[in-house]
């Protein structure tokens, strides 16, 4: 027996957990949070589609919560085994799972505050602090390249992804019987793309049974950006923010997306290149995330420059929420760096409410937006958002940069995976969207087949030991069918028509006006049929 289920980043770019089953043992690679719309949110909440206590031991990528975030959880609901991960990756779990057990319990507290004036039920969170904490007892620092056996019959080394801080590519050497060669797997995690400041090339070995290839960016061909270029385009969105006079709100990750930026910001006010001005990091992850930057200095490409930019006077780092609300009463160009990077919790949800009306606000989108999360609908454009319960108009403008994404574009992947042949049987594609998969698939094509090119959906569980891979019943039912994974779901539709409605009734001449509008909307929620008023029909 040889099985492989595929209980997140399938079909969406977040959740990222795969489970081999080797009959004797079963092994966890990764275990994220899942996050974009609502309906994937609430997977977070569910239980898992195995049970944690029977897990022997788990790989884990890299530090970011859509690969790390539900470890907690896994422990709390009953896995007891070792969590083996490179060190950078173990020292920054170490922060970034207790800051987001933190998140949990100041937002379902806010939550409840609000439940408890609606008569709904309270809610607990996933976890919180201390539980994350309690986790980090079983995690296990490995080094690169290193043979290590996670379970017996099993043996796994770490490749540098190039993505992240200690991010890894994880090579899995399953053993055979009856004379047979191994069957090997290589797990992509997420791949780093050319120039990234802080990071090598990513790297792995060649001639694998199967790849696990994440297409987060496999429909986008992004033109070739040196650290110069990147400088360049960077500075053009800043000069562009400062003669607007307000804010430039920056949405990041608050571990190395933050410190890429602020790097690249000090070093173009050193040059000249940019008007002088302050530069406020008001996230407490990315406050604890320098000391962790500041041991590993040497091991990262542009080390020195990092560290030059920590020493910055330009450079302000908030920790506790009165230097954070502080902020909005400044005026005056300056620049924001707040998690999180697509909007969807965090402090810089705070700065969006407060500043997004004014139109000398820009906020600079500067990674990758999933459906369903704020940052995709300012990407697309919407001039009103819900924030909190509240309508806000977009009167800000809303650039992006590609530059500092974290992830390989198309010919990035595809030279990754060219050099990772042969692929004897089969390539998965993960961590992508439909578009990503699409263009990923067609721009594989002249590496592997169309028939050994597969997308695995939500809680899919493939047999690996034959001629090509065979679905094996869901354990238990499948979570949430294909159609609603990766798409903007029914909380999406509904936000945006309370914003219509508000917007049509804002907009109606007078009182008997808006009065034909509410009628309208009560017959349609009581399943009337439509009758003609004037000219049209409701």
């Amino acid at each position: 027996m040889l099985n492989l289920s595929f209980h997140g980043a399938a079909r969406t770019v977040t959740g990222s957990c795969y489970l081999l089953e080797t009959g004797a043992h079963r092994l966890l690679v990764d275990c994220g949070m899942f996050q974009g719309s609502k309906t994937e949110s609430a997977l977070n909440y569910r239980a898992f589609p195995f049970e944690p206590s029977s897990v022997d031991a788990m790989l884990l990528t890299h530090a970011h919560i859509d690969h790390c975030g539900l470890i907690p959880k896994l422990v709390k609901h009953g896995f007891r085994n070792r969590i083996h991960a490179t060190e950078a990756t173990v020292d920054l779990c170490s922060i970034m799972l207790p800051d987001s057990g933190h998140v949990q319990e100041t937002e379902v507290r806010q939550l409840n505050a609000r439940n408890a004036r609606r008569g709904r039920p309270l809610v607990e969170p996933i976890y919180g602090v201390a539980e994350a904490e309690a986790a980090m007892n079983q995690f296990a620092a490995i080094g690169y390249r290193t043979w290590f056996e996670p379970v017996p019959g099993v043996r796994a080394r770490c490749w540098n992804a190039g993505h992240l801080l200690g991010s890894a590519s994880i090579e899995v050497e399953v053993a055979a019987t009856g004379g047979r060669a191994p069957l090997r797997i290589l797990f992509s995690g997420d791949i780093g793309p050319a120039f990234k400041l802080l990071e090598p090339d990513p790297e792995a070995p060649s001639g694998f049974d199967y790849v696990l290839c994440e297409s987060t960016y496999g429909a986008i061909d992004r033109p070739e950006a040196t650290d110069a270029d990147r400088r360049r385009h960077l500075a053009s969105e800043v000069t562009a923010a400062a003669r607007r006079g307000g804010v430039l709100l920056i949405p990041s990750f608050a571990v190395e997306r933050t410190q890429e930026l602020m790097t690249d910001l000090t070093t173009l006010i050193d040059q000249g290149l940019v008007p002088p001005m302050m530069i406020f990091i008001d996230s407490p992850l990315a406050y604890r995330a320098t000391r962790f930057f500041t041991k590993y200095a040497s091991a990262l490409d542009n080390g020195d420059v990092l560290l030059k930019a920590l020493k910055s006077a330009h450079v302000r780092l908030t920790e506790n929420v009165e230097d954070s609300k502080a902020l909005n009463r400044l005026a005056g160009f300056h620049v924001i760096i707040a998690a999180s990077g697509m909007c969807d919790a965090g402090r810089i949800r705070h700065h969006l409410r407060n500043r997004l009306s004014k139109p000398n606000t820009t906020v600079l989108l500067a990674s990758f937006q999933a459906v369903g999360t704020l940052g995709r609908v300012l990407a697309d454009g919407a001039d009103r958002v819900r924030i909190f319960g509240e309508d806000i108009a977009v009167r800000a403008h809303i650039g992006r940069i590609d530059d500092y994404s974290g992830h390989a574009d198309a010919p990035e992947l595809h030279a990754w995976l060219k050099a990772r042949l042969p692929v004897n049987r089969g390539v998965f594609l993960v961590h992508g969207e439909d578009p990503g998969m699409d263009g990923l698939t067609r721009r594989i094509a002249d590496l592997i087949p169309a028939d050994r090119i597969f997308r695995p959906a939500l809680d899919d569980g493939l047999d690996l030991l034959g001629a090509k891979p065979a679905l094996v019943p869901a354990e238990p039912r499948r979570r949430l069918p294909p159609s609603a994974v990766g798409h903007s779901d029914w909380h999406n539709e509904l936000a945006k028509l309370i914003l219509d409605i508000n917007d049509e009734i804002a907009q109606a001449a007078d009182e008997k006006a808006r009065g034909v509008i509410l009628r309208r909307l009560r017959r349609a929620l009581q399943g009337a049929e439509p009758q003609t008023i004037g000219n049209g029909r409701i």
